[in-house]
């Protein structure tokens, strides 16, 4: 039986998939006289659940450790991380130095987060719920509507609801280590990779920065430029594959079910600035002219190779990171700088490699990137054709995933950074010398 720590259920009977990723930083090939080789590759494996399960599953828990964090999510001092696919971490980070761990909201197949007042939005797998946190001691569901999202990404890949039967189809994923007898003949390439099934991989994150905009109000919190949940004016914007779904949010508490928009296929983002919105798909990045927020309007696409895609925007400029990715299947590494100052005709400004750049967050001109596992840089961005000339500093040994720097909604220059080894918190006052002030780790390594 499959284990699905998400809600302590029962899986349907496992199926491992033969795709086969290998990950070039953990110890892969090595090939010895006897033609042996040790390779370390993921394994997908189907799990179900069925409506019924999931609903139930919502609560509220003691304080956990972080395992797999995804996204990031701040308001009002308080911190919220994402359990991927579990549900939230609450922390206090009112004192950044000493963040302190509140409770956990369990929210099977979470990933997404929103708040507005008091009330937090999430995602449930096909449903979006939402709770009072006006008292952190006392979390209460609110609202619940339900099979809004017909099927969605999260990291580990696709998962699917079906109506008919009340069921929602996902996967587990695994990474398997062993060592097999091979063929002698069979070298490894020069960069490490195992010629055998499937694509090379990295791990990659989502993304996060902040927009002093309309869309980050003081009732809003701020989320990150990788998030699929954007807030402005009395709408919340929930991006999928394919579409955007819209909710009437005017009473914060009550949802009601909006407009979807149709957009194509390969959505991972969408980040609010003044009455825009930037749509990253693995294609290209949407511009959307929101002065009526009940109904976006497409005005251009700025197109692409097929890679991932997080877009953050400053005044007339946006930063767009295109990485390699397993959902994304390519292999461009680079930041894209565009001029959008024609909303209707963007143009590529200049392009610069990057290792694998994830996350990105811009406090003008203070630009950070993450580059996942090889860490996080800051530069300073205010010449755009000279960007790599101006890298001010180059923080490794960990794995940056998002991060949200937070000097433009706040008086702190206080850089939030989350990592597949943990959350980390930096005083960027200098930004040639970021100062860490504190880190909360994950319970064990965790690659997924």
């Amino acid at each position: 039986m499959g284990v699905i720590n998400l809600i302590s259920i029962p899986s349907m009977k496992p199926k491992p998939l033969l795709f086969l990723l290998i990950l070039p930083w953990l110890a892969m090939t090595s090939c010895t006289d006897n033609c042996r080789e040790t390779r370390t590759y993921r394994r997908y494996t189907p799990v179900s659940f069925t409506g019924t399960q999931i609903r139930q599953g919502v609560g509220v828990e003691a304080a956990r450790a972080l395992v797999k964090p995804g996204k990031i999510y701040t308001k009002d001092g308080y911190l919220f991380i994402n359990e991927l696919k579990e549900g939230i971490h609450l922390i206090d980070n009112r004192n950044p130095s000493a963040p302190k761990t509140v409770a956990f909201l369990r929210v099977p197949g979470n990933g997404d987060i929103a708040i507005r007042d008091n009330i937090l939005y999430a995602d449930s797998y096909m449903d979006l719920v939402t709770f009072d946190i006006s008292n952190l001691a006392a979390i209460r569901p609110v609202t619940r509507l339900a099979n809004v999202f017909p099927s969605g990404m999260f990291e580990g890949g696709y998962w699917s609801y079906n109506s008919q039967n009340d069921m929602v189809y996902d996967q587990r994923v695994d990474y398997v280590t062993e060592t097999i007898s091979t063929n002698c003949e069979e070298e490894p390439t020069p960069n490490g990779f195992w010629r055998g099934w499937g694509w090379p991989v990295m791990l990659f994150a989502q993304t996060a920065s902040f927009d002093a905009t309309k869309a980050a109000n003081p009732s809003n919190g701020v989320a990150g430029s990788m998030a699929r949940f954007a807030l402005y004016d009395n709408y919340l914007y929930a991006v999928s594959n394919s579409d955007m779904q819209l909710f009437n949010i005017q009473n914060p508490a009550e949802p009601k079910l909006g407009h979807k928009i149709q957009m194509g296929w390969g959505i991972e983002t969408i980040f609010p600035y003044k009455d825009k919105l930037f749509i990253g798909s693995q294609s290209g990045m949407y511009i959307y002219d929101n002065a009526n927020p009940e109904k976006p309007v497409q005005l251009s696409v700025f197109q692409h190779a097929r890679v991932c895609d997080p877009v953050v925007v400053n005044d007339n400029i946006a930063y767009v990171t295109l990485r390699s990715g397993t959902t994304c299947q390519g292999f461009t590494n680079q930041l894209d700088v565009v001029d959008i100052s024609n909303l209707t005709n963007p143009r590529l400004i200049k392009s610069y490699p990057m290792r694998n750049p994830h996350g990105l967050g811009i406090d003008y001109p203070n630009l950070f990137i993450c580059e996942g596992a090889y860490g996080l840089k800051s530069f300073n961005a205010s010449d755009p054709l000279a960007i790599d000339r101006n890298q001010l500093q180059h923080l490794e040994g960990m794995n940056a995933y998002d991060v949200i720097p937070m000097g433009g909604v706040s008086a702190s220059k206080s850089l939030l950074m989350i990592g597949k080894d943990g959350f980390y918190q930096y005083d960027y006052s200098n930004p040639r010398q970021l100062r860490l002030l504190s880190r909360i780790p994950v319970s064990a390594p965790s690659y997924y």
